[in-house]
């Protein structure tokens, strides 16, 4: 990672919020009324991302850069038979993890703490998706070919993140178009499986390793 700014890697938060690029993640609960606000729902639409994904009902998912959840308890709720790391870097948002699958009721919802430059997943899994969150990664051909040891024969990475236009997200400075994540990707030897468009303010782009 970059800066400790950027080094939200994966804070979910950073990315989820669009003014907040430079704050700290420390105070979950306060974030949590930011990243869970109900009204992202109209345009970041969960379940259709999830149900778009098409995975089996035991498969394992790694949301990298969870934050407070907003995938991974979308993602546990939806596959009752499988398991979903919940990734991040921030000590509180993983705390805050535990606590909401605890309360939620959602055994297969696990919590991992995460490093800037590793996932540090437990086991490997069917899908790894980076929501909001590819744009705070630095040094990405190497943090992505590390990853994709942890990926199971088959398995695919989900890559969502603001587009240029978008009147959500980090400054523009910082975005990231989808044809260099593509490029970036493919050198660190992923090959594009699905590109979907009916986000109206993201890209939402698949890949599997080469």
């Amino acid at each position: 990672m970059a800066t400790a700014a950027a080094a939200a890697l994966v804070t979910g938060a950073a990315a989820q919020s669009p003014h907040t690029h430079q704050h700290s993640f420390g105070d979950a609960e306060k974030w949590a009324h930011v990243f869970d606000d109900p009204e992202r729902d109209a345009w970041q639409k969960p379940h259709a991302v999830i149900e778009t994904l098409a995975l089996k009902p035991d498969a394992v998912v790694a949301d990298l850069g969870a934050g407070t959840g907003y995938f991974a308890a979308r993602l546990a709720n939806m596959l009752p038979k499988g398991t979903v790391y919940a990734v991040d870097v921030e000590p509180e948002m993983v705390k805050y993890l535990g606590e909401r699958a605890k309360r939620e009721g959602l055994a297969n919802l696990k919590p991992v703490a995460a490093r800037p430059d590793d996932a540090r997943l437990p086991a490997k899994v069917d899908l790894i998706v980076l929501v909001d969150v590819y744009h705070h990664i630095d040094s990405r051909e190497r943090y992505f070919r590390k990853l994709a040891a942890s990926l199971k024969p088959g398995g695919r990475l989900a890559v969502i993140d603001f587009r240029l236009d978008s009147p959500e997200g980090p400054p523009k400075e910082a975005r990231i178009p989808p044809e260099k994540v593509k490029a970036e990707l493919s050198a660190a030897g992923y090959a594009p499986v699905a590109e979907h468009g009916f986000l109206p303010r993201q890209y939402f782009l698949v890949f599997r390793p080469r």
